[in-house]
């Protein structure tokens, strides 16, 4: 966790320098470019956290390693402006004037210099800056990378209240008889004066967004938690019968491709549904070519993602593409990832409109008590299946039952059951 948040710190340090340079170049003066007070762009410093995790075994291929950056760099990007403009209603940045751009959000120049902060950062930076760690005084860095933390989530937190206008909701400092409330009120006051300032010469352009809200009564309407969470349902759903009908007319047998234990669920399916609908739900209207495009490098790095993802917490490799050509890593390979293409303008053009139609017409309040069962039901068959699979791999390593939830799994998911569960899973040595 110290190695994570230490590099998160040194790349949001490096990514606000880069982009306080670039806006002091703009603006002819020095402009804090951070959303928070420090000297932070903490875009820079989650992307680095990602690709020092998932694209550490691409080192050797700087072609993938720069497209995964990109990928990443570009998603966390969208991620967080997505976010702020929910959050706090206003456009913090907006690449709308030019070409190739993805909501205002993204643009070809911020994915070119993402895909080189990446490769840069892991292959030569990434080295010097974990030697250095190592060489400092671990309770010193311990304490002063909490003392870090401590403070940005204050900066976040007066962030937060500039933007929503709580300050003209606090009380006077001078009305109040508490001593020690009085010192918090003016230093509250103090944040969110600095913040309010910093942001104004910041973010001249950012405008507050107006909401109008129409209510209708209408389950799921549009884009919403409901319909994304009954899409992941049905995806999950449809992905597993649609791989094991691949499976059986492939390799002429039945087999299992469920990722949970309960049910014929497929995890990935699932969330590739929800999110492919969630990230380009706004683009349904595109071209088939733009819709493949985006398919194919979305599916192709959510796929990659999920790879090591599971070989991290799980131990286990459920996929292996190592026998097929242009395999990256026997994670994915280029075949797949036009399929996740092609999946992408089946899903948008054809299923997607019907199946919106379809969940609209569901009551109001029996959609929502639908959706939150499946809600508790879902996450419970997610965390035991967790739960076996991480009790498998231990069994593989010989460690015993500690306790009588271990014993439980040992006896309900056995090594028998959980290799007809997951067949093609094969333990990964530590």
């Amino acid at each position: 966790m110290y190695t994570q948040l230490f590099l998160f710190f040194v790349y949001s340090f490096l990514g606000w320098i880069g982009e306080s340079i670039y806006a002091a170049y703009r603006n002819k003066k020095f402009i804090n470019r951070g959303v928070i007070g420090g000297p932070l762009c903490c875009i820079y410093g989650m992307a680095m956290i990602g690709v020092t995790i998932l694209l550490h075994e691409l080192k050797t291929s700087p072609f993938f390693l720069f497209i995964g950056s990109s990928v990443l760099f570009g998603l966390a990007e969208w991620i967080a402006g997505k976010t702020l403009n929910r959050v706090y209603h206003k456009k913090w940045w907006d690449y709308s004037r030019l070409r190739f751009h993805i909501d205002g959000y993204v643009c070809w120049y911020s994915l070119i210099i993402g895909g080189i902060f990446g490769s840069l950062g892991l292959c030569f930076l990434n080295p010097i800056l974990l030697s250095f760690f190592r060489i400092l005084p671990k309770l010193i860095i311990h304490i002063g990378l909490l003392i870090l933390l401590g403070v940005l989530i204050l900066d976040s937190v007066g962030t937060y209240a500039v933007i929503l206008g709580v300050s003209p909701k606090l009380p006077k400092a001078d009305k109040v008889n508490n001593q020690l409330l009085k010192v918090s009120l003016r230093l509250n006051a103090w944040i969110i004066r600095h913040t309010k300032k910093r942001l104004e010469k910041a973010y001249p352009v950012t405008k507050k967004e107006e909401i109008q809200e129409k209510k209708e009564n209408i389950f799921a309407k549009g884009c919403s938690f409901y319909k994304l969470f009954l899409l992941f349902v049905i995806g999950a759903f449809l992905g597993d019968i649609v791989e094991t009908i691949f499976c059986r007319l492939t390799m002429g047998y039945w087999m299992s491709r469920s990722s949970l234990v309960w049910g014929d669920f497929s995890v990935v399916w699932g969330l590739a549904i929800a999110l492919v609908t969630w990230m380009l739900y706004h683009y349904k209207d595109k071209s088939d070519g733009y819709i493949f495009l985006m398919g194919t490098l979305l599916g192709g790095t959510y796929e990659y993602v999920c790879s090591v993802f599971t070989e991290m917490v799980f131990g286990q490799v459920f996929w292996d593409y190592s026998a097929m050509q242009f395999n990256l890593g026997g994670r994915i390979n280029l075949l797949f990832c036009f399929f996740w293409g092609i999946a992408a303008v089946v899903w948008l053009k054809k299923l997607y409109p019907v199946l919106s139609r379809w969940i609209e017409k569901i009551p109001m309040k029996a959609g929502k008590w639908i959706t939150w069962c499946l809600v508790v039901f879902m996450t419970l068959n997610m965390l035991v299946s967790s739960v076996a699979l991480m009790r498998y791999d231990e069994r593989k390593r010989g460690i015993d039952a500690k306790n009588s939830l271990d014993h439980w799994i040992d006896k309900s998911y056995n090594d028998k059951v959980i290799k007809e569960i997951y067949p093609k899973s094969v333990t990964v040595p530590k």
